[in-house]
């Protein structure tokens, strides 16, 4: 049996909504083969991360041989990297091994609102990362860090997006989830604009979201679809996956991403 895959580098979630847990549930039910390296381990739950420890360059960039030197990922997502020397063995490794469909998710704050990477390597994955990505997913403060101004309508978001797929030379998604146009996401490819309109959802458990769009967009990207249609997917995915409406934990707790193999029933007190 032949299947496609995809690698996750990103930081370890212990409470199972975030991270490399969120990133295999979410490759697996999108049908690829999943495989990751971790850059960190995270002690974290729904209510915030009380300790991060990096794992050393030395190992991830093991890691990664071992990936590559044996399984070929058809696709690689980018999550979590907390520091530049870190960034540096990702970006040499995925360049050593000529790595394909590349999707970036600039983790920079927690759902919960802890600060995850270093502004040392957000610079370091502006310089090292960006320009050999397919897409990049920025949610609406990632991009105002990326631009260096507030986004705070539809035309700011439109000439945001514009600016960083000019400089950085791919396709940039824009993610509106955070109050300037509802569930809507803008995804700028070269000179153009493609909207996704999306139902705001009611559900106040969204730890992972971003972890778990970008790794559906590398999902889909790995089984050969092009990269608008491989969002379109994965918006989908998404807005099934909150609309189960799971509960867990005392904070933003994670979204149900085996939704498609659960009964209903299983939901009930």
């Amino acid at each position: 049996m032949k299947m496609k895959t995809a690698l996750t580098i990103a930081g370890s979630d212990c409470s199972g909504g975030a991270g490399i847990q969120a990133d295999i549930k979410t490759m697996t039910m999108n049908g690829v083969y999943a495989m990751s390296a971790i850059t960190a381990l995270t002690a974290q739950n729904t209510l915030g991360v009380t300790g991060i420890s990096e794992v050393s360059p030395d190992f991830l960039e093991a890691q990664l041989d071992a990936v590559f030197q044996d399984i070929f990922p058809d696709a690689v997502k980018i999550g979590m990297v907390p520091s530049p020397a870190l960034i540096d063995v990702i970006a040499a490794s995925l360049k050593k091994y000529r790595a394909k469909n590349i999707v970036i998710d600039p983790v920079m704050v927690a759902t919960s609102g802890s600060a995850l990477s270093k502004e040392s390597a957000i610079a370091a994955m502006r310089e090292k990362l960006f320009p050999i990505a397919t897409v990049i997913t920025p949610n609406i403060p990632e991009c105002e860090v990326l631009v260096g101004r507030k986004i705070t309508s539809v035309e700011e978001m439109e000439q945001a997006a514009k600016e960083l797929t000019q400089t950085y030379g791919c396709a940039f998604l824009c993610k509106g989830g955070h109050s300037v146009n509802d569930a809507n996401d803008l995804l700028c490819i070269g000179d153009k604009l493609i909207w996704f309109n999306g139902k705001r959802i009611d559900n106040p458990n969204t730890h992972g979201t971003g972890c778990t769009l970008s790794s559906a967009i590398a999902s889909n990207l790995a089984k050969g679809y092009s990269t608008e249609n491989s969002v379109e997917m994965a918006k989908e995915y998404i807005s099934e996956a909150l609309s189960a409406m799971l509960d867990l934990g005392k904070g933003s707790g994670p979204m149900c991403h085996a939704f498609k193999g659960i009964y209903k029933s299983e939901f009930e007190e």
